[in-house]
């Protein structure tokens, strides 16, 4: 076990690993891989990260473009939904579609290329992917679902050029799926390299203890606000044992896992996390 898959096990005992697919050099085998187990929580982010994007774009302090940083972006999912005129239903449909099976990368890039331009947003914003996957980083670029890439793991390393770059022109801060492999270290890195106001729109499994990344974020000036009724299903569990260890988190942290991972799926919270400013003319 390496330094980094020690480090997730810590985060996540008990998840299942899904290594082999998210850093291969296109998208297929991520989607053929959890199509079956229902992974929908890009689906349910879509409508949020607009939303937010929108009201980040309209507030007092926002000058000029907004640019979107994905964190732990994979393939660039989110950018698919966020700029395109796609769900994640179509993509699953698109990438595990026969036909597409029998093309090399080379020609998936080139097709994806069309596909994705035909169906790009004409008000499409910027958005750059933070991953450790530089396969994943590279098709994302490739196809033009991301603006810029940062291949770093702020969990171990420095901020490097690449984050710099992105983090001075970055307003909003997205996730679906960091929450199980990022600590406050990471959040630090990025706002410490910030030059403008950033908003972050997380998807926290209810397994995972958010409370230190809040903290960490109140101390750069970021109020978190987050209903523990409004629960997104996150996927199936793989396992059993998964789902054990997923039930018994749930109870340490004092929530209730009747009829939702007990059931047997994982389900998300929804964090949003602003300047205190943003929130003054939001109801509570």
């Amino acid at each position: 076990m390496n330094d980094q898959a020690a480090f997730d096990h810590e985060r996540a005992p008990g998840k299942a690993r899904f290594d082999d697919i998210y850093d291969q050099p296109d998208p297929r085998a991520y989607f053929a891989r959890l199509a079956p187990l229902e992974y929908q929580i890009p689906h349910h982010a879509q409508a949020e990260f607009r939303r937010t994007l929108a009201e980040r774009t309209r507030a007092a302090d926002c000058a000029g473009e907004v640019a979107v940083l994905d964190l732990c972006c994979s393939y660039g999912i989110n950018a698919a939904l966020l700029n395109h005129d796609l769900t994640l239903a179509d993509l699953y449909a698109h990438y595990t579609d026969p036909a597409l099976g029998r093309l090399t990368t080379a020609e998936l890039v080139e097709r994806d290329k069309q596909f994705y331009t035909a169906r790009r947003h004409r008000h499409a914003v910027p958005v750059i992917g933070l991953d450790i996957a530089g396969n994943a980083l590279s098709y994302a670029l490739a196809v033009g679902l991301l603006d810029d890439a940062c291949s770093v793991n702020l969990e171990h390393d420095e901020p490097n050029a690449s984050v710099r770059r992105a983090m001075a022109h970055t307003g909003l801060i997205v996730s679906t799926g960091a929450g199980s492999y990022i600590t406050a270290r990471t959040v630090s890195a990025l706002l410490d390299q910030a030059r403008r106001p950033v908003w972050i729109s997380a998807f926290i499994l209810r397994t995972v203890d958010y409370r230190p990344v809040i903290d960490r974020l109140r101390s750069y000036g970021l109020i978190t606000r987050s209903d523990p009724a409004d629960l997104y299903p996150q996927r199936l569990f793989a396992t059993p044992d998964e789902q054990h260890h997923a039930v018994a988190a749930v109870l340490r942290s004092g929530q209730e896992p009747h009829g939702r991972e007990s059931a047997g799926r994982y389900y998300a919270r929804l964090y949003r996390s602003r300047p205190a400013t943003a929130w003054a003319d939001q109801p509570d």
